[in-house]
């Protein structure tokens, strides 16, 4: 089944240094913009981390530090792909646990200013999972009825990603809405507040932490009563991100309370 679209849907996937959103770079990115009227455009991009590839991480997307000495930084593309992705809503696989956090936090290096709250989100692997429970190249087997071949590549497993989320809407249909909006609310595990789900919304609607010793409290309680933490949080190992919405809610308590 097509998937139902008013405006483009891109389907993104990101090969990195590592797993840690506020440390890890991006080393390989694919995108594959899906339009209304169901053309697609690919780009694949390779990226000079401007650090060291890890053993592990190369052992699992072959990716080596030679492979990408000769490649363009991040900041280097940012603008491009901003403007490529203006406009358009965002689909991934595990997107909203990582790729998308890693996105906006390599955005965030390099002063570009760009507003994931203003897309629609979709993880196909949480639609995956909430329905059958796999991994991406099971997931591929199960829906499409063929083996993932060049899995851990950005472009294979981006485009596999598409061929899915059409699969599931086939499979599901009268279940899952072919709709972006349906399938970004379906997909969503939290609310988040931040990218990196630090702060997430509670059922009032009000942000509150989601992790660490004031798990479920309200941010601006905490901020109001240990305000020693938000030294903490500022100074510690979180994504830029999450410290400019801590900011925002420190900033203004009387919106968030």
């Amino acid at each position: 089944m097509e998937i139902n679209l008013t405006r483009p849907l891109v389907f993104f996937d990101i090969e990195s240094t590592g797993l840690d959103v506020s440390k890890d770079r991006i080393i390989e990115i694919s995108v594959v913009k899906l339009f209304p009227d169901g053309h697609t455009d690919i780009k694949t991009h390779r990226i000079n981390p401007q650090m060291h590839i890890p053993e592990q991480s190369t052992a699992i997307h072959h990716i080596t530090d030679e492979d990408v000495a000769g490649c363009p930084a991040f900041k280097q593309y940012a603008k491009g792909l901003a403007a490529y992705l203006e406009g358009c809503d965002i689909a991934g696989y595990n997107s909203l646990k990582f790729d998308i956090p890693l996105l906006a936090e390599e955005f965030e290096r390099c002063g570009v200013d760009f507003d994931f709250s203003r897309r629609k989100l979709i993880d196909v692997q949480n639609i995956f999972h909430k329905m059958e429970e796999r991994t991406l190249s099971a997931a591929y087997k199960f829906y499409c009825h063929k083996d993932l071949e060049g899995a851990h590549g950005a472009e294979a497993d981006t485009v596999a990603t598409m061929e899915v989320l059409k699969a599931q809407l086939d499979k599901y249909a009268g279940k899952l809405e072919n709709n972006v909006d349906k399938l970004a609310e379906f997909s969503t595990k939290t609310r988040n507040v931040d990218l990196a789900g630090r702060i997430v919304l509670n059922d009032a609607g009000k942000p509150v932490f989601n992790f660490g010793k004031h798990k479920g409290k309200l941010v601006v309680d905490v901020l109001e009563k240990e305000p020693s933490y938000y030294a903490w949080m500022e100074g510690g190992d979180f994504t830029l991100n999450t410290k400019r919405v801590l900011t925002q809610i420190k900033m203004n308590p009387e919106k968030y309370r």
